[in-house]
Formats: structure tokens, sequence, C-alpha cells
């Protein structure tokens, strides 16, 4: 009996087995690899000397202290617009790199091809190449193929367990974290956070590993506005290709139709059927269609990084423009521009920002005290900072128009105070006009605090206002 259920909008999955290739691409690819993982896994370890007061662990994300340590660069949490500036400037790197080339990012140096390019690598090593691969996943679950899997996902696991692990310890002091996660001593936090970072990349880098770029990172769709036709990317060259032939004749173009380009690709597409959202451009399909063209007597770049702009010249037998014609457009300028400012800026203040600082709030409640003798006496809430990795002593002194006195809560008149290495302090300050100073009898009166590091000189000062009793 006909029925009028509408079609599944689901499909599921098609396991990708990708095939092994050599090439230019490819042994980049293997470098930037072990540099980025290099990268992740080795920099929680690198030591460096801040002093007796101070982490000695290279790049640290104190957030106890709230303090951001990246080797001599010390970002305390009021200065996050350093860490909102490098982010900014991530986006706009991303942006820049995918006008200019398209999406070397995923296809390079994104942690989901990263760690999917390891695990494929473990795949391989353990169950072998493509073909052998596709005949273990149709044969039936005997001795040999659970062997193979367990194997092969107990390695994964171990990876993935690395990477949770090196996650965490940029977060606390890698030895001493090492030594309390063996010992059962860790913070539950550590362990809930290993375990959830150990199993989204086992899951996503061994299972799941193509579906995340093409279902669940927004990217692919958000890059068609950060490409146009001048943007270097992965192609086929139709018009030499086509028609294709398994022997090739007169009537056939290059193409022989093997495959090779498939075969090799991560995320499952032939490349010939023109751009698709799913390409990374790993450029993978070169190396691969590159070997083939040399065994069959054909110049290489059937497959190649172009500009699609060219396309129509080169079809026509002229050369395509150079490589720097299509990068250095007025977007990509502007982009660098644009990175490059933000850089600078950030340079700029990390070099001129200060070693002390301070902030003063003035006590609203009440506005001033008016003491027995006719005194008025305003309360500040003064907050000093010591940026430096040894104890300093600082000087607090005000500047006014007005004659006004100044006092220290639990110091009296004494002005001077010892702020600990790499520390913050709150102390409550006192400002006093006498009853026959004009100060007492206006509303407000400007006035500047100033704080003097007694050891270097450097100074700092923040101005706010003395209220008085307004007589008139």
């Amino acid at each position: 009996m006909p029925t009028d259920q509408p079609p599944s909008l689901y499909a599921a999955q098609e396991p990708i087995f990708p095939r092994k290739v050599k090439g230019v691409f490819r042994t980049l690819k293997w470098w930037l690899m072990a540099f980025t993982l290099g990268i992740y896994y080795l920099t929680p370890w690198i030591r460096w000397d801040r002093g007796p007061n101070l982490p000695d662990q290279a790049v640290l994300v104190d957030m106890a202290n709230r303090r951001f340590y990246f080797f001599w660069i010390e970002i305390w949490s009021h200065e996050f617009y350093f860490v909102a500036g490098l982010l900014i400037m991530a986006g706009l790197g991303l942006f820049l790199f995918t006008s200019a080339l398209g999406r070397v990012w995923c296809g390079y140096a994104c942690p989901q091809t990263v760690w999917t390019d390891l695990f494929i690598l473990v795949e391989r090593w353990i169950e072998g190449d493509r073909n052998a691969r596709v005949r273990l996943w149709h044969a039936k679950w005997d001795l040999r193929k659970w062997r193979l899997r367990l194997t092969k996902w107990v390695v994964w696991l171990c990876i993935a367990l690395a990477t949770g692990g090196a996650w965490v310890f940029y977060f606390a002091d890698a030895p001493t974290l090492m030594r309390d996660l063996l010992t059962g001593a860790a913070h539950p936090a550590a362990y809930i956070t290993i375990t959830i970072l150990t199993l989204t990349t086992f899951v996503f880098g061994g299972f799941m590993r193509e579906q995340v770029c093409i279902y669940m990172c927004p990217w692919p769709r958000i890059q068609a506005a950060m490409m146009d036709p001048d943007t270097i990317t992965v192609a086929y060259r139709d018009w030499r290709g086509e028609p294709r032939g398994k022997k090739r004749s007169a009537e056939t173009g290059d193409c022989i139709d093997c495959m090779a380009c498939v075969n090799v690709c991560p995320m499952g597409i032939d490349i010939r059927d023109g751009q698709q959202m799913e390409c990374i451009t790993c450029a993978l399909c070169i190396d691969a269609c590159d070997d083939v063209m040399d065994r069959i007597g054909r110049p290489r770049g059937l497959i190649d990084y172009l500009a699609l702009s060219d396309a129509e010249a080169e079809q026509a037998g002229a050369a395509p423009r150079p490589i720097w014609q299509h990068v250095l457009r007025p977007r990509t300028l502007l982009y660098t521009a644009m990175w490059a400012a933000i850089g600078l800026g950030l340079v700029y203040a990390l070099f001129i920002r200060s070693d002390i600082e301070m902030t003063v709030s003035p006590v609203r409640n009440p506005t001033y005290v008016l003491q027995s003798d006719g005194s008025v006496r305003n309360i500040y809430d003064v907050r000093l900072r010591n940026k430096l990795g040894e104890d300093r002593q600082f000087h607090l002194s005000l500047t006014s128009d007005d004659i006004l006195r100044i006092a220290l809560e639990g110091q009296g008149r004494e002005l001077t105070l010892t702020i600990p290495a790499d520390s913050t302090i709150l102390q409550r300050v006192y400002v006093t006009a006498r009853p026959q100073d004009a100060a007492a009898t206006q509303a407000s009166v400007p006035l500047r605090f100033w704080v003097e590091d007694i050891a270097s000189g450097d100074t700092a000062s923040q101005s706010t206002i003395f209220n008085g009793r307004d007589d008139q």
C-alpha cells in the first residue's frame, strides 16, 4: 500500500579510508603536524626564571591569582585587552590567509585536522593502507579484527589522554600537577577536564573526523565571504583533463579517471566536481595527481593551487598571472594593515605600561566627615599594584592647589608602604582640610594622588576630587 511519508533527510556516515600518498604537500603537513604538536605538548614544561616569588613556568594561565604568564610577559586580569587584541589578530589573520590562500588553516593547522591526521597515521600503521582497511571494514568480527581494532583504539586513547593532560598543564605548575595526578592528589576539576578532553579527542579524531568539519564547524559556511575568484585554492583544470578516459587518445584529456585524487582525500570528495564546501585545501589530491602525471608522461598541475580568475586565460592558452598579483590585492592589503596596526598597538601598549599602578576610589558614604574641630575629612580607597618580582617601598603623596593633609590608616603620617612582589594591596587614605582652609568650604577641589617607587623613582598618579561642606 503506497504511503505519503516524506523522504528521510538523514544520511548515515560513509566511512572514508584515505590512501597513503607522498609528495610536497604531504611532507609539509607532516612537518607542520610535528611542529604544532611539539608546541602543544612541550610548552608547559619549559621553565622561565622570574625570581623567587613568581612561578617559573614559561607559559602559565594562573587562574587563582588571575594572571597570564608568557615567558617575560605578565598579563594581569585588568589588562585583558591584550588577550582581546590577540584574539582579534587571530581572527584577522584567519580572514587574511583565507582570502589569499583559501582554507590553509583548515588543511594544515586546525587541531581537528592535525589530530585526525595523527589518528589516520596510527590506523594505517596497525590496519594497513586503504585497501586493507576497506577489507577489514567489511570483514566479519573475528579474533583478528577485534585484535586490530582494540590495538588501534588503545593507541588512540593514549594520544587523546596525552592531549587532555597537556591542556591542564597550562593552568598549573606542570611537574607539580603531574605528581598530583599520578598520586591521586590533584583537584577533581583536573581529572574531569582531562576526561572530557580525552573523550572528545578520541571521538572527534577517531570516529567523527570529516563530520566535525562539515557539520559542527561554522568556518566552511563563513569562508565563502572571505574568498573571491582571485583567491589561490585547490582546483582541477577541467579544460585540460576533460574528457576523461582510462586510455589516453587524441579524443581524451589528461585525466585517466584513476580516482587517485578521490582515494587520498580525507574528506571523501572529488575535486574534479569543482569547488565544494567540504574541501579543506589540504592539497593531498595535488600530490596524488602529480604522481600519476609523472607515470603517464604528462605535465604536472592537472590539480593544483590556482586562482579561478585565471581559468579562462589558461583555457585560451595564456600563462596565469603571478601568484603575488593574486595575493597582493586590496582585500588582503586591508586585512594586513588592520592586523599590523593592532599588533603594533599591543606592542606599544606593552612597552609603555608601568611596573607600578594606582587606582583611587573616593568613599561616597558619607561624602565627607565633619570633625569636632571643624575640619573636613574625605576617605579614599587607594589600590597600589607592584608588578615587579621583588618587594618594593612606595611613597604616597598628593598635590593640590589648596592645603590638604594626608594620613594612612594604620600608619598615620608615615606615608611609605612596602608592597610585596607581584601583588596588590588596598590602602585606606584620609585627606583632611582644616576649618580655615578654602578646600573645607568649597563643594569640590581637584587633587591628584601620587605614588613613587623609592628604589627606581618611577611614579604613577590619578586625579580625583576633595568634597568640602560648601558654605555658599
